[in-house]
């Protein structure tokens, strides 16, 4: 694999083999040493232009669970906030031999100009890119989903079947555009509930139902609800009344909760609006898998680096 840009063009075989890879690296966690010495001389930066603590970190515990060592890059307060063109701070970056580069853009592509470029021989993952897409957040849910539904043992399988409904703001959810690719991709069913505001303008081509009534999405029993935090600083416009009518209409507060079948799945991507689009029973409960999606991110993304960084790395 050459680099990580989106789930739209990942193959079903190719997104399976690097969830087996991950099954392998959660292993390394309940080791009481945990770490492999796989990456060691790999040097891995840390690019973001874009405040993500969640991700940034989760990275950089991946990379050094592999032995590789770490660069972390802020924009802010760097030479990029006083012009330095995304070119400029490529280059400076492969004058320090950096072998991936994980970068967050609020400009969606940036990882896609980077990568074709040729201003840096580095394998890049797209940890974000505006409203476009966040792969290694769709692969994370997919490998959390498909832990909770074959707790046998998942290795090989894919979501045949599965039921997905996601609820909120799609319209500016770079996570909902990868997860309804690579769920699609893996054999799952994905529906999405928004307010008509909230969803983009065409969904021609997107592999998703739509709905916009929560209630009737909770009552047709999905396996799997994943709730979108509202983005309210990509917003400059109202998309809804207020706070109060979203929670009432598209959160999934105690009593929705309650009709949902013991086995489904909560999901968040966070960090949460608790009280807004999920209530505190539905985020804590034993359904939900909010902190295990946190801790499968650091497996999915040793698995990533892992398929960018050993031996030679081949176009995919």
């Amino acid at each position: 694999m050459r680099h990580l840009l989106s789930t739209k063009d990942m193959s079903r075989d190719d997104a399976i083999t690097l969830l087996d890879i991950a099954e392998d690296m959660a292993d390394v966690a309940d080791r009481e040493v945990k770490k492999l010495p796989t990456l060691r001389g790999k040097t891995v930066v840390n690019l973001f232009f874009e405040d993500s603590t969640r991700t940034r970190i989760s990275f950089e515990a991946a990379a050094k669970r592999l032995s590789a060592d770490v660069i972390n890059f802020s924009a802010k307060g760097s030479s990029v906030s006083k012009g330095e063109s995304l070119k400029d701070t490529a280059q400076t970056l492969a004058a320090m031999g950096a072998d991936a580069v994980v970068i967050r853009h609020p400009a969606s592509g940036a990882p896609h100009v980077l990568a074709e470029s040729g201003w840096i021989d580095a394998g890049i993952i797209n940890a974000g890119d505006g409203m476009h897409e966040h792969p290694t957040q769709a692969l994370l849910d997919a490998f959390t989903i498909r832990r909770r539904l074959h707790q046998g043992g998942a290795r090989g399988k894919g979501l045949d079947g599965v039921t997905v409904t996601i609820v909120g703001d799609i319209l500016h959810s770079r996570v909902a555009r990868s997860n309804v690719w690579l769920l699609t991709t893996l054999g799952a069913h994905v529906t999405f509930v928004a307010p008509p505001t909230l969803l983009p303008m065409d969904l021609t081509g997107w592999p998703a139902e739509v709905g916009f009534d929560l209630d009737a999405a909770i009552d047709s029993g999905p396996d799997v609800v994943m709730m979108l935090r509202i983005q309210l600083e990509r917003m400059n416009a109202a998309f809804f009344p207020n706070s109060r009518e979203y929670s009432r209409r598209w959160g999934l507060d105690d009593e929705r909760f309650a009709r949902l079948a013991p086995t489904s799945i909560v999901m968040h991507p966070g960090p949460m609006n608790r009280g807004l689009e999920i209530s505190s029973a539905a985020a804590d409960s034993a359904g939900s898998t909010v902190r295990e999606q946190v801790a499968n991110g650091v497996s999915v993304r040793m698995a990533a680096l892992y398929l960018l960084l050993s031996g030679d790395r081949e176009d995919s």
